[in-house]
């Protein structure tokens, strides 16, 4: 199944690499797509559990869906790992 999640502080593509690095880790996730005009992180899962994880990751990393709040702390978290995934690229 095929899904998208609309999500917050999404800014540039060092943020879509980051996402893209980390959500490859979650097993049964494939398929990912990043639009960073839209804050649009698309993806093809096995099972809602799949997809839940997902959701669960971005928020860890600093990338909250938009119907969570985004408090200063995900704000923050969303700053190192836009900053690592430039350094990574």
């Amino acid at each position: 199944m095929k899904t998208s999640i609309l999500v917050q502080n999404l800014k540039c593509g060092g943020c879509a690499n980051t996402i893209t690095t980390k959500l490859s880790e979650i097993k049964n996730i494939s398929d990912i797509n990043i639009d960073v005009e839209e804050s649009k992180v698309s993806f093809s899962y096995t099972n809602e559990t799949d997809a839940f994880a997902v959701k669960d990751k971005l928020k860890t990393i600093g990338y909250p869906s938009i119907d969570e709040g985004n408090s200063l702390v995900s704000k923050a978290k969303s700053f190192v790992s836009c900053a690592t995934g430039k350094l990574s690229k």
